[in-house]
């Protein structure tokens, strides 16, 4: 559950930064099919929700942090954006299917100078980092006045029923798809565990207000268990 206290095998610090790297490197080749199994093929909504969320001028320069495969560069190319993509992982950076320019990079000491990017879009990374308050400084940091954030991560539904739905599917199908086509038990069980890394709506809502950004709104998907946070840096 969101905001409960994290389960002890759950790694901090350094550990986790090592096994977040580990992993994604492990499950980058057949990252994008499971992706679309497990999101039932909602993946690619989301992704445009979230280019759209950000409302910038054409050729805006924009940021995909922690780019994977690069689907959302793809999807701002689409949309008319410049998109540059970053990621800590090596083996998702080789299994990347962009023509757009990709760099390996922390998401805690972005290789921008201040002020020099218009957008900045994530999917799917904030609970898989390891200081988040860090990471929004840094965004904030790149970011020009009145440019924009837009995060999508996961979330716990409200409605007891998609609440019980999302429960059954996340910790239950997630894992036994993940070792029977994704060949990797351990990482998609850890995914839907990693949920205890994330803050609660308004502890997150905090934190992005601290590190700079203001006129945040916060969207649900997908009977509320996918969030969408937007803001603009002040």
């Amino acid at each position: 559950m969101t905001g409960s206290p994290r389960a002890a095998a759950l790694p901090e610090g350094d550990s986790k930064r090592h096994a977040v790297d580990t992993m994604f490197d492990r499950i980058a080749p057949r990252y994008d099919r499971m992706n679309r199994l497990i999101s039932l093929g909602q993946d690619a909504r989301w992704r445009r929700r979230v280019v759209g969320a950000l409302g910038l001028p054409p050729t805006a320069r924009v940021l995909d942090l922690g780019c994977g495969t690069g689907d959302l560069c793809r999807e701002l190319a689409r949309s008319g954006y410049e998109p540059v993509g970053a990621d800590r992982s090596a083996g998702m950076l080789a299994a990347a299917r962009t023509d757009q320019p990709l760099v390996r990079a922390d998401a805690e000491a972005l290789p921008v100078a201040d002020a020099s990017l218009d957008g900045i879009v994530s999917a799917f990374v904030l609970r898989n980092v390891v200081d988040l308050d860090a990471v929004l400084a840094a965004c904030a940091s790149a970011l020009r006045p009145g440019g924009r954030l837009a995060v999508l991560d996961a979330a716990v539904p409200e409605q007891a029923a998609f609440r019980f739905g999302n429960a059954v599917w996340f910790r239950g199908a997630v894992p036994l798809l993940g070792r029977l086509l994704g060949r990797d038990a351990a990482a998609y069980r850890y995914l839907p565990r990693s949920m205890a890394y994330l803050p609660p709506p308004e502890v997150l809502a905090g934190q992005l207000a601290r590190a700079g950004f203001t006129a945040l709104d916060r969207r649900t998907m997908t009977g509320g268990s996918v969030q969408l946070l937007v803001g603009t840096r002040t």
